[in-house]
C-alpha cells in the first residue's frame, strides 16, 4: 500500500489542522495584539574616553545608542530597558581618566540619547553607575523615583531590582571599582510582597547575574542569590530573569525559570548590540532576536494557569 497521501486528503487534513490551531489560539483568549515587545540593551558604558587595556571603545557611545533608538523607533516596542552600567564611571585602563567631576554630565548626556526613543524607557542600576555617583544623584539625573520598582504591560508583570548594596544593607556609592552585590531585607520583603500581589507571568530585570558563582571569591556575585532563586521558584509566576554585567551570551534554566545574560552594547571591536524581545501569552513563548553579537533564543514557559 502506498504511503503517499492523495491531494484531496492532504487538503482536508491541512484544513482540519488550521481549524484546530485557530480554535486553540482562540481558546487561549489572546491574539497577536497581546504580544508584548521589548527593546533591551545592557552595559553601554557611556564615556568620552576609551579603556584600551580592557578593549572597551567607549567613545563610540553616541553612534551606538543612536543606532539602537533609531531601530526601536522603527520597530515600535512597548518599552525599552537598559540593564545597568549605563555609564562607565571615571576609571579607565591604559590612559589618564580625566576629571571625575564630569561623570554626572556624561550620565545626563547618555540619557538624552536614550530618550530619543519615543516611548517608555526604563533603567536598571549597575555597579559602574555608582563608581562616581550615589543613588540620590543617579536618580536625580535620570529623573526617576526609585532604583527598584515594578510595572505591568499587557498580560505581563515586570520587576526591576537594585542589587547595588553592601552585605550590611547599606547603599553602595562612589565605589570606584565595586562589583559585588546584595539585596537587603527591605527590598527583599518588598519583592516578596510584589510577587504575591502579582498574578501574571513575571520577568525580573537585574544587572549582576543571579545564576553565577565566582570560584576565586567562593561565592556568587550577588551574595543572597540562592534566596532570590528560591523566592522566584516558590512564587510560581516568574518565567525569566534578564541580566547583564558579564558581557556575554548565557542561558540557563533553574527550577523552570529562564536566566538570560545579555551581551554588552559597549564597543569591544563589536557592532552595536541589542535584543528585540517578543512575549506571547497565547503560545507562552519568549522570542529573543539578537542584533550585533547578541544571541537569539526561542524559549517557552509554563507558569501557573
Amino acid at each position: 500500500m502506498s504511503a503517499t497521501r492523495r491531494p484531496g486528503n492532504w487538503m482536508r487534513d491541512c484544513a482540519l489542522l488550521s481549524l484546530l490551531l485557530f480554535g486553540l489560539f482562540a481558546l487561549s483568549g489572546f491574539g497577536a495584539e497581546d504580544i508584548v515587545h521589548i527593546g533591551l540593551i545592557t552595559d553601554t558604558h557611556a564615556h568620552d574616553l576609551d579603556s584600551p587595556s580592557e578593549g572597551k571603545w567607549m567613545s563610540h557611545t553616541e553612534e551606538r545608542l543612536s543606532a539602537f533608538t533609531t531601530a526601536m523607533n522603527e520597530w515600535g516596542p512597548d518599552f525599552v530597558i537598559e540593564l545597568g552600567d549605563f555609564i562607565n564611571g571615571w576609571v579607565v585602563f591604559g590612559t589618564l581618566p580625566g576629571d571625575p567631576a564630569r561623570i554626572p554630565d556624561i550620565l545626563a548626556w547618555a540619557d538624552g540619547l536614550y530618550d530619543q526613543f519615543d516611548g517608555p524607557a526604563y533603567h536598571v542600576v549597575g555597579n559602574h553607575d555608582l563608581y562616581n555617583l550615589d543613588k540620590t544623584l543617579y536618580l536625580d539625573i535620570l529623573g526617576i523615583d526609585a532604583t527598584y520598582y515594578s510595572f505591568d504591560v499587557g498580560a505581563y508583570h515586570f520587576i526591576v531590582l537594585d542589587v547595588q548594596y553592601a552585605e550590611d544593607g547599606s547603599d553602595l556609592a562612589h565605589t570606584y571599582t565595586g562589583v559585588a552585590g546584595f539585596v537587603p531585607e527591605p527590598e527583599f520583603e518588598w519583592l516578596r510582597a510584589d510577587l504575591e500581589a502579582a498574578e501574571r507571568p513575571t520577568i525580573v530585570f537585574v544587572h549582576q547575574m543571579l545564576d553565577d558563582f565566582i570560584e576565586e571569591w567562593g561565592r556568587p556575585t550577588v551574595i543572597n542569590q540562592s534566596q532570590l532563586q528560591q523566592l522566584f521558584a516558590e512564587d510560581g509566576d516568574v518565567i525569566a530573569v534578564f541580566q547583564g554585567h558579564d558581557h556575554d551570551n548565557v542561558h540557563n534554566v533553574i527550577d523552570g525559570i529562564h536566566y538570560v545574560t545579555f551581551e554588552a552594547m559597549v564597543d569591544q571591536d563589536t557592532p552595536p548590540t541589542w535584543a528585540q524581545i517578543s512575549l506571547d501569552p497565547g503560545s507562552r513563548s519568549i522570542v529573543i532576536e539578537g542584533f550585533g553579537v547578541q544571541a537569539s533564543y526561542e524559549l517557552s514557559y509554563s507558569g501557573r494557569e
